[in-house]
């Protein structure tokens, strides 16, 4: 695998996910459980702009696509698709696509699909899930998963759906997410409430700080902080982390068909 200074400019896809990892330990539903959707709905569509230091880098797009049948169930495809711009392809090319298919009753994974394609690197990764039994099936056979795994994209879409309202400063929650044959540990802070300037206006948000791994990637545990709007639709607003080298800044540059009021937007 090319390893390159520009591989993170792919990785706001999974810092979407983790930004919302934190709060689904106190509200876990089994598979077949109806989860009241308040944040989301079918045709949604927000859109990222990806900041490597001072150079507009990159893009990334979320979209809600209408529910598919899969096993009798209707699913929801969830797409989260990342790329960087043309003018920046030189310096090195990103083409990714995260999908996952989510039963509409209990926002629970079915499948997931993932296609990587960073300069000369590809990467293709798919899962079938098997909750009442716990495990799922990929190209490399079953992996034991715990009772609520999520994956990339998953977890940024049910997570939307719970209540901050009554959360105390400074905890942290966990979460198990599948991702590249592992079942990965995560924790999210909550840091409290705060009104920021955006590219969409001043906007109210909830202020998370996710504990990173330290690794070729990330100098430091909490090094990220990510903002979310503060009513019910719970999106990503903004995203900042320092790396190893430089720093990454990811922007909410426009929305289409939420299912709620953007009642956190104070000011355009």
């Amino acid at each position: 695998m090319k390893k390159s200074i520009f591989t993170p400019l792919a990785i706001p896809l999974i810092l979407l996910s983790m930004v919302l990892f934190s709060f689904s330990y106190v509200q876990l539903v089994a598979f077949g459980t109806k989860v009241e959707n308040l944040a989301y709905q079918e045709g949604e569509v927000l859109k990222y702009r990806i900041h490597y230091g001072v150079i507009n880098a990159g893009v990334v797009n979320m979209q809600v696509s209408q529910p598919i049948e899969i096993n009798k169930r209707k699913a929801y495809n969830l797409k989260i698709e990342g790329e960087t711009l043309k003018s920046f392809d030189w310096a090195f090319k990103v083409r990714d696509k995260f999908e996952s298919w989510v039963d509409v009753e209990s926002l629970t994974p079915l499948r997931y699909s993932k296609t990587v394609r960073e300069d000369n690197y590809f990467h293709q990764d798919i899962a079938i899930y098997n909750h009442d039994e716990q495990f799922l099936k990929n190209k490399k056979g079953q992996l034991a998963i715990t009772k609520y795994t999520q994956d990339l994209a998953s977890a940024i879409y049910y997570l939307r759906t719970l209540d901050f309202s009554d959360k105390n400063k400074g905890t942290s929650y966990p979460i198990d997410v599948y991702m590249d044959n592992e079942i990965h540990h995560l924790q999210v802070k909550y840091v409290g409430k705060e009104t920021i300037n955006s590219d969409l206006g001043k906007i109210r948000c909830i202020k998370l700080k996710p504990e990173l791994v330290v690794d070729r990637v990330f100098k430091h545990k909490d090094a990220m902080t990510v903002w979310v709007t503060d009513d019910l639709n719970h999106i990503p607003v903004i995203i900042q982390t320092d790396i190893r080298v430089g720093s990454l800044k990811v922007d909410l540059k426009q929305y289409e068909n939420l299912k709620n009021p953007l009642t956190s937007l104070v000011k355009k």
